[in-house]
């Protein structure tokens, strides 16, 4: 059975997307923007470069693709805050929630982090926009708690820079971390109980 999605493309299309897509993030990750090719991308993917080009008509849209489609993964943990949970528990859930994506994607972590040092020509648009009205509808929040007192006052752009810095370090510079801490260690455990208990200590009222 062929069945066709809402955006019009069958389950089969679907998944080939998703495999291009795969196969894309694997030769970004080795290669770079720059020296990842078609040819490169197909080979990781298991597909032909023709099949390639049927669903992406350049490397330039797979890669803007990939990267939307990662904003949209980095961004779900800061839209999901509830405004009505408890407001220290909810900074640290999402805390504990952006280390556990680190452990979990690195290759996108760092994907994502070369594309900012490179001024993020696929992504300005979107980081002025959803990016920026993800992080400010998350400031709202976090400016109500603190005006009632439940959470200490601090500058809550810069509490989720923090956060970002905190957390992504462990996927983009993962090798440093792990020669520093040498064999033995667990780098992702031991910094969620660094984390908790550092932003427990910032922002407990």
């Amino acid at each position: 059975m062929n069945e066709q999605s809402d955006n019009g493309l069958t389950r089969i299309q679907r998944r080939n997307r998703e495999i291009i897509l795969e196969g894309a993030l694997t030769a970004f990750s080795v290669s770079g923007f720059r020296g990842a090719t078609i040819d490169q991308i197909a080979g990781e993917a298991g597909l032909s470069k023709p099949n390639v080009l049927y669903y992406f008509a350049s490397k330039d849209e797979i890669h803007k693709t990939l990267l939307t489609t990662l904003l949209d993964m980095w961004l779900a943990p800061l839209s999901d805050i509830d405004p009505e949970g408890e407001p220290l528990q909810e900074v640290l859930d999402y805390v504990a929630a952006k280390l556990r994506m680190s452990r979990q994607y690195p290759r996108e972590s760092r994907l994502f982090a070369y594309e900012i040092l490179r001024g993020a020509p696929h992504l300005t648009e979107i980081l002025g926009g959803r990016l920026r009205q993800t992080v400010e509808d998350a400031v709202e929040i976090f400016q109500g708690w603190m005006q009632s007192g439940q959470l200490r006052t601090v500058e809550p752009h810069h509490l989720i820079f923090s956060i970002w810095s905190m957390t992504q370090h462990y996927a983009d510079f993962d090798v440093q971390v792990r020669a520093v801490l040498g064999q033995g260690h667990d780098p992702f455990s031991e910094a969620q109980e660094f984390l908790d208990d550092l932003y427990r200590r910032l922002l407990a009222p």
